[in-house]
């Protein structure tokens, strides 16, 4: 393959690794963030926790691959982020390591004021990251000014925060809500489903509503005529057909709980969310998410990339571990695929003896 081609394919898998850690992280950080308002009751946050507790933590391996791969294909890409997403991004890593310590330390302290506490740090950074990363996600469908050589953002903190990176933002965190209680509805019995289904009825008439909003304001305010990569009209064409579907999934994901079809309204939600960002990452293909504040400045994904023989050397690497991986999550959770109840977990909810599930259920 040429240069050239090797970048778009590491363009591709850049955006595959991220819609990848979204889409599996999503109800993580959605089963964490729903903490306060299902699981009242010390044993049904347990069950919450153990449905998620076997395969949290290999879900966040698609972040370090994303962002490990991002260094070493595109290390101008990685660089110009920092240089104006340096106090968000420490944000990401700060809500990261609370709910990863919280997860860890809470079964080693099972005191109910100790219990309390690493649960609502838990939900704390379940909330930063989604919200931080749907604000800079959508800040990079705008367009970030950068300027110089070496190309640096021009873009104040403050000014991130545009309503409709907000709205980015806000849809992201409720969106995750959403498919973390489709997805306790799916993984739990008893309480906890009947709960989740509760969620899943109040908000997502609201993702759905700020879903549509996020794709018509994209696409008229912010339409893919702004991306010199991009052909105006197939561009634009793609971006409100992707939308759609995302929207339309959406939707299916809140018919079909109320049918109680869990499964197919996992698979609704799950596409709305590779919907958002595939969206996303057509929006900026080319750009990186950036927009060259003059005409002395040239920055894309060709000025951004490593050299041909990185880029080769990496695509060898990702051909023969991608398959492993893919295979090992498969099989996590096929192993993890039970429901698990308030009965399966013991009177001492603090207890760190973990609570096995129940064959059949």
């Amino acid at each position: 393959m040429s240069h050239e081609q090797l970048i778009i394919l590491w363009f591709l898998l850049e955006a595959v690794l991220w819609i990848g850690f979204f889409f599996f992280e999503g109800f993580d950080f959605g089963v964490a963030m729903l903490y306060p308002i299902i699981g009242k009751d010390p044993r049904e946050r347990r069950v919450m926790i153990n449905s998620i507790g076997p395969t949290w933590d290999g879900n966040e391996v698609w972040l370090l691959t994303a962002g490990g791969a991002m260094f070493a294909a595109f290390p101008g890409w990685y660089a110009t982020l920092f240089s104006g997403l340096y106090l968000p991004l420490v944000l990401v890593l700060l809500g990261l390591i609370i709910r990863g310590v919280s997860f860890e330390y809470r079964a080693l302290q099972p005191g109910d004021n100790w219990r309390d506490a690493f649960d609502a740090c838990s939900t704390i950074g379940s909330y930063i990251v989604p919200l931080v990363f749907g604000v800079g996600f959508t800040n990079m469908w705008i367009g970030m000014p950068v300027a110089g050589d070496p190309p640096l953002m021009t873009q104040g903190f403050w000014s991130l925060f545009s309503p409709f990176a907000l709205l980015g933002g806000v849809l992201t965190v409720v969106l995750f809500m959403v498919h973390g209680a489709v997805f306790l509805s799916l993984k739990t019995d008893g309480e906890v489903r009947e709960k989740a289904h509760g969620i899943v009825k109040l908000l997502g008439p609201v993702a759905l509503g700020l879903m549509l909003l996020f794709v018509i304001v994209g696409n008229v305010a912010y339409p893919a005529s702004d991306n010199p990569f991009l052909d105006p009209g197939a561009g634009a064409a793609a971006l409100w057909v992707i939308g759609l579907i995302g929207v339309a999934a959406l939707g299916f994901a809140v018919l079909q709980l109320t049918r109680r079809h869990e499964a197919l309204a996992f698979v609704g939600t799950a596409v709305s969310i590779v919907a958002l960002f595939a969206g996303i990452f057509v929006k900026i293909y080319g750009t990186l998410g950036f927009a060259p504040a003059d005409e002395a400045t040239q920055f894309d994904m060709y000025v951004a990339a490593s050299s041909e023989g990185t880029l080769g050397l990496m695509s060898i690497a990702a051909l023969i571990f991608v398959p492993i991986v893919l295979a090992y999550t498969i099989w996590s959770y096929h192993v993890f695929r039970r429901r698990i109840g308030v009965k399966n977990i013991p009177d001492d909810a603090g207890s760190p003896v973990p609570a096995p599930a129940v064959a059949g259920d």
